[in-house]
């Protein structure tokens, strides 16, 4: 009986001692924890602020980035700008090219609607003479029709030679923008919309119609 209860102690104090020396190691192990807990708390507590020599170098840093974003945004705009400004002066110098040379080819236009009267009448007066009575017996008439000849073939060497052309669409489909009707009339074996009757010619200088054709047009 009596060694059955020392038996039964010692059991008790291993078991005890094992408690004790458990809850020993665990209260230590949470002191350890706790510790470091504090000790970084302390650290963070006492890690030094930016000091004023750094705050104001990224006052700078900041403040120089802005800018630099404002100058590029600032760049963009003025080589648009420039870019336009080459565009509109290229679009000008042609405009100009165009109208000089137009107006090297067409500075005659107005001189030239002039004398287009002079061609009228002389054409008219060399039509009006009398073909029988151009003949050795007449000198004075043949001298004349023949002046009145050679001075029409000049005029009309002239005329191409700057470019104006006569405009004769005798029996040719008519053209709007280059005739202008007068009458219709009905002629036989002739297809509608012919020109059959030229009563006063037309001029055109290097394609541009300075006098439509007068004319008569089939129907």
């Amino acid at each position: 009986m009596a060694l059955v209860s020392a038996r039964y102690l010692l059991k008790c104090g291993q078991s005890i001692g094992e408690s004790v020396l458990f809850n020993s190691r665990s209260i230590a192990i949470t002191k350890v924890r706790f510790n470091t807990v504090e000790e970084n708390k302390k650290t963070d507590s006492e890690a030094p602020s930016a000091s004023p020599q750094e705050t104001k170098v990224n006052e700078d840093i900041e403040r120089l980035n802005k800018q630099l974003s404002e100058l590029t945004q600032q760049n963009v705009e003025l080589m648009d700008k420039y870019k336009r400004a080459l565009a509109d002066g290229e679009n000008l110098r042609q405009r100009l090219t165009k109208q000089i040379s137009e107006a090297k080819i067409f500075g005659i236009q107005s001189f030239c609607k002039d004398l287009l009267e002079v061609a009228d009448v002389l054409s008219k007066a060399t039509e009006t003479v009398p073909k029988d009575e151009i003949k050795d017996s007449n000198p004075h008439l043949k001298s004349l029709y023949e002046g009145l000849v050679m001075t029409e073939a000049q005029l009309k060497n002239v005329f191409k030679r700057h470019g104006l052309e006569p405009v004769n669409p005798l029996n040719e489909k008519f053209n709007p923008n280059y005739h202008e009707a007068l009458f219709q009339q009905e002629v036989e074996g002739k297809e509608a919309g012919t020109v059959v009757v030229v009563s006063k010619i037309g001029y055109k200088l290097h394609e541009r119609v300075l006098r439509p054709a007068l004319v008569g047009v089939s129907k």
